[in-house]
């Protein structure tokens, strides 16, 4: 007995289900129902509505006045909504929401002046309605080959942005392959993922159970898009029939099969498909003798596994050279794997990665039956499996790590697990307009910030991670911080009014008043962006993020110095630094100046200071007074002119005795 498996996804789809309830729903009000078209790709279905009063129409014109008129799934043009508007009657709009949002995005990238180039057959219904929401700037391509010709021919003197969207049932693998025609990272080009999800689950589930599956029966109407492609997908891995019901079967001389795949398109309903999975399992009729002569070298060659294109197989290290390796797969192929599908490192060789012996996983790109070769690929399998990872650390915030590779427009680009991970340049952490070079060849650290799985890209961010660790510094120095607590810091930025320091993921500032003992007027007097300070913590304001740093150290206080080295009476230099009308200022050490009083700068009475003294003089000054706390010292030039008068009386009158 053959086993009988019906696909996962097969049969009606969201959109379809919905318009097919739409129109049910109006027939059974007792509405007056006509449809723009079949409302799907199926007769039974069709024909059921006829029998229940709807009426199939071509065009607006045929509209009766007290009729409904349903869009269907597939949608329309923008014209038809304006002529249904013009004759008056209700309608029911069942264009499927994600054809809608193709109709809306084409429309408004057309309204910005954007070439819009649309994958998918031009003569399918769905396709017909996305031109007519383009007011006809676009183009057609129902291939990679197509659409490489416009990108090589007419790209060039088009002066247009381009948007690229897909008729929401185009063949996933070979969306694939246009992806890779496009120009990379032309920010002209802009790209839509529009093929339907269930669409994507559909062709995928069909195609896992084509692999595994001696023989598949794909159900659907002949006229489906989408039943077409299922055909198209499972027919390259195993023996495939297109039937549009179960009483197609009978027509059909089947092969023996042990494995039978049952799978529908979207606008086959359940039933149809039950009948038929039924009809497989109970009726033995179908399959043929197996009785009959069985041909020794067919049956040789049945003994060996088949392969096939897209399919996962394991192989064995048999020979490894400069430029492929060659694998043992255990059928009749012998497998090849060139060094682009090795690895997408450029300087690795296949020895760097592979050895005689290894057991690997590959995915078969070629099978060439009569020459017995099999062209296969292990980077695919690095890459879905690195994807996988990729999606993984996107979903648990994880950190990755990796090296820079390329600068690029707007961004740079590395790779990690085998994928290539763009990083904007907003999200390199670097200052608006810096040169993005600087990363280039840099190991960094980054977040998975946005995946595309249809398009197996990454958007990644090293912004993201060095925010986290300065959150996380941030946090650790608040629960440590104290004053007078010592730190080493970097200067990050200059003020007029005074130094910003880098304490390891946060700021704090050092005031002007608190870089020198000497009166500054600039920070950069003393220190540079760059410069490594010790600090110590003045004060701390949690709630406003504010630390206040102290930079100058007591023990280089110029008045601890002054009072450890100098009394009242001592004569010392001092050099004029400011004149006033009482008096003039002097420095004694730096930092630290006293005040030669008018009365104290001659033995005789001073008119104007500037007479006797001038800025930059160096004079001999004897202290008279100081007051540490107050920071005032008075200095006499008076009194030591006095000293010396009295002296000379001394020494006369020692003469004369």
């Amino acid at each position: 007995m053959s086993k009988v498996t019906v696909a996962k996804s097969a049969g009606f789809c969201f959109g379809v289900d919905r318009a097919v309830k739409m129109v049910y729903g109006e027939l059974e009000k007792n509405t007056k129902v006509a449809t723009l078209g079949p409302i799907i790709h199926n007769q039974d279905v069709v024909n059921d509505m006829k029998a229940k009063g709807a009426r199939i129409i071509d065009s607006v014109d045929e509209l009766e006045p007290d009729e409904t008129v349903v869009i269907r799934s597939h949608g329309v043009g923008r014209d038809v909504y304006e002529q249904i508007a013009q004759k008056g009657n209700k309608m029911l709009d069942a264009t499927c929401p994600f054809v809608s949002r193709i109709h809306k995005i084409v429309a408004e990238k057309n309204a910005e002046g954007c070439f819009i180039l649309i994958a998918g057959d031009s003569k399918h219904p769905e396709v017909q309605g996305i031109v007519g929401h383009c007011d006809e700037n676009c183009l057609v391509f129902k291939d990679n080959f197509e659409l490489k010709d416009f990108f090589e021919k007419k790209y060039i003197n088009l002066k247009k942005k381009v948007a690229i969207v897909s008729q929401t049932t185009y063949n996933i693998v070979v969306w694939g392959e246009c992806l890779k025609v496009i120009p990379k990272d032309d920010p002209d080009v802009v790209i839509f993922d529009t093929i339907c999800n269930a669409t994507d689950a559909r062709q995928s589930d069909a195609r896992k159970l084509a692999q595994c599956s001696d023989l598949m029966l794909v159900v659907g109407g002949r006229h489906s898009s989408n039943t077409v492609k299922l055909f198209e997908v499972c027919s390259k891995y195993c023996k495939t029939y297109h039937i549009e019901n179960a009483d197609e079967l009978l027509a059909l001389h089947l092969p023996a099969a042990e494995k039978i795949g049952i799978t529908a398109g979207a606008s086959t309903p359940a039933y149809i498909i039950k009948e038929v999975q039924t009809n497989m399992t109970e009726n033995v009729n179908l399959t043929t003798n197996q009785d009959e002569e069985i041909n020794f070298a067919e049956a040789l060659d049945q003994s060996f596994k088949k392969i096939h294109t897209g399919e996962k197989v394991k192989g064995i290290v048999v020979a490894v050279n400069n430029t492929e390796v060659i694998v043992d797969l255990g059928t009749k192929h012998t497998g090849y794997v060139a060094l682009d599908d090795l690895t997408d490192d450029p300087a690795k060789k296949p020895a760097d990665i592979v050895s005689v012996g290894d057991e690997i996983e590959l995915v078969v790109i070629k099978v060439n039956d009569q020459e017995g070769t099999a062209t296969l690929s292990k980077r695919k399998v690095d890459e879905q499996a690195g994807f996988e990872k990729i999606v993984k650390a996107k979903e648990e915030g994880t950190v990755l790590e990796g090296t820079v590779q390329h600068v690029v427009n707007k961004g740079v680009t590395l790779s990690v697990y085998g994928v290539r991970i763009f990083i904007p340049a907003s999200q390199t952490g670097l200052p608006r307009g810096a040169e993005l070079e600087q990363l280039l060849k840099k190991k960094v650290e980054f977040k998975i910030i946005e995946v595309t799985e249809g398009r197996k890209r990454a958007v990644g961010s090293i912004k993201e991670v060095l925010n986290a660790k300065k959150e996380e510094a941030k946090a650790k120095f608040w629960e440590a911080a104290e004053v007078g607590a010592v730190y080493t810091g970097v200067v990050k930025s200059l003020t007029s009014f005074g130094a910003f320091v880098d304490l390891g993921g946060i700021d704090g500032m050092v005031h002007i008043s608190e870089l020198s003992w000497k009166r500054i007027k600039h920070p950069s007097e003393v220190v540079s962006v760059g410069d490594t300070l010790e600090v110590y913590i003045k004060d701390l304001d949690k709630e406003a993020n504010r630390i206040s740093l102290g930079y100058k150290k007591t023990e280089d206080n110029p008045w601890e110095i002054f009072k450890a080295n100098y009394n009242v009476g001592d004569v010392v230099k001092a050099t004029i630094v400011s004149i006033t009308s009482f008096g003039a200022f002097a420095q004694i050490i730096d930092g630290v100046d006293g005040l030669i009083h008018i009365s104290q700068i001659a033995d005789k009475k001073v008119e104007n200071v500037k007479d006797i003294l001038s800025v930059g003089q160096e004079v001999d000054v004897k202290i008279i007074d100081i007051d540490i706390e107050a920071k005032r010292i008075s200095i006499s030039i008076r009194a030591l002119l006095e000293d010396a008068a009295d002296e000379a009386e001394d020494e006369a009158a020692d003469d004369a005795e």
